[in-house]
């Protein structure tokens, strides 16, 4: 069965109550509100005493057995300091249990009888947005291909989104995607993809690199996270003034200009460390290039070479003076335009005056001819890193 006997003792309003005619029913109200309010004022401050005599009795016990533990003083007359304030203690807790009784067995007024439900008001705010600027570069980095690793296949679903409500429920159900390395992958992909010549598939990915990077910008501005700005984004630009989706779209098209230019840039530097590498690899055992060796030699031994005629170089080896045939000869054994067999080094050891045998012996001794190729295939990019935009 249900108790209602607490209900019983219930002290009755100021103003609720029938009084004698001849009394000033005003006044009596006053002086009955002005008493409960004395009351329960008194109750208050003789708790909040207690509480205080509490705190300095725990404050003055814990002293003391400190200074016991550290053996400060007299250690017979600190043990009955303790005792005496853990006496007092456990005095204090027996008033502290009758005031509860004494709580419990007040009649209840109109200011203790209910309680507010609500003691604070709570007002939900967006959590602040996160700060990259403590990173180093290198934890920049590592951070980079860890989400690539994770979330590539993710980056490129949201890539190839064509409409707003699609990319606005993907990204919604995916919330991780809201952040700078999607925008930094996009980037990377979209110059890539110019780089192939895709370039329709290049103008899409860069419209959802602009839009990621939109968001981004709006959580900067309300100093909020990210990710609690997608639906504002997305409804924003569905519903913006022509104003503002003309900024959006000229955003778009400089975007898309400076991918071009980096992707041109990117082949340019790309070419060019082609070139030096395949120059690296044709460079003869001497240290010197093929071709350019090839564009000094007089224009006989390019005839010889470029036709293979061994006949042809002996005969032109033998109408040039000495020194400029060893010199000729010497650079094309280095660059690896001849290769020389063991009669081939003793042309450099003989003596000037020997002129026709060391014109000669160069064609009459020479078991192969080489000439560079310049045919080997490169790749045409290696890799796009993020600051290739900016």
């Amino acid at each position: 069965m249900v108790d209602y006997s607490k209900w019983k003792n219930i002290e009755i309003s100021d103003d609720e109550d029938d009084t004698h005619p001849n009394i000033d029913t005003p006044s009596l109200f006053r002086w009955r509100h002005q008493a409960r309010v004395e009351r329960m004022a008194e109750f208050d401050h003789e708790k909040e005493e207690l509480k205080k005599k509490q705190q300095s009795c725990k404050a003055r016990q814990m002293d003391v057995k400190e200074r016991i533990a550290k053996k400060e003083g007299d250690e017979s007359a600190l043990k009955k300091e303790l005792e005496k304030i853990e006496s007092e203690g456990k005095e204090l807790e027996r008033q502290e249990s009758d005031l509860i009784k004494k709580e419990k067995k007040a009649p209840w007024n109109v200011d203790t009888i209910s309680k507010p439900g609500f003691e604070k008001t709570v007002i939900n705010k967006k959590a602040p947005r996160k700060s990259d600027e403590d990173l180093t570069e290198e934890e920049r980095e590592q951070r980079m291909k860890q989400f690539v690793k994770e979330n590539e296949k993710l980056c490129k679903q949201y890539g190839m989104m064509r409409k707003y409500d699609d990319s606005k429920r993907f990204l919604q159900e995916h919330l991780d995607l809201v952040c700078e390395e999607t925008a930094n992958y996009l980037v990377i992909w979209s110059i890539n993809l110019e780089m192939e010549e895709k370039h329709e598939l290049m103008a899409h990915v860069a419209h959802q690199c602009i839009c990621m990077q939109y968001i981004l910008e709006l959580a900067k501005q309300l100093d909020v996270d990210p990710r609690a700005c997608v639906s504002s984004f997305f409804s924003k630009i569905q519903q913006c003034v022509p104003e503002y989706r003309e900024q959006f779209e000229s955003e778009i098209e400089g975007f898309k200009g400076r991918i071009r230019k980096r992707a041109e840039e990117k082949i340019k530097e790309a070419m060019a460390q082609a070139e030096e590498e395949e120059k690296q690899a044709r460079m003869g055992p001497g240290g010197l290039d093929p071709a350019d060796v090839f564009e000094t030699l007089p224009k006989a031994l390019q005839d010889c070479f470029e036709s293979r005629d061994v006949e042809l170089l002996q005969k032109s080896i033998a109408a040039m003076p000495v020194e400029e045939a060893k010199y000729h000869m010497k650079r094309c054994v280095d660059s690896g335009l001849w290769v020389p067999n063991a009669a081939d080094a003793a042309l450099a050891t003989d003596e000037p005056e020997d002129k026709g045998e060391d014109a000669d012996a160069p064609a009459e001794k020479a078991t192969e001819q080489k000439i560079s190729d310049a045919s080997k295939e490169e790749p045409i990019y290696t890799g796009v890193s993020t600051e290739d935009v900016d």
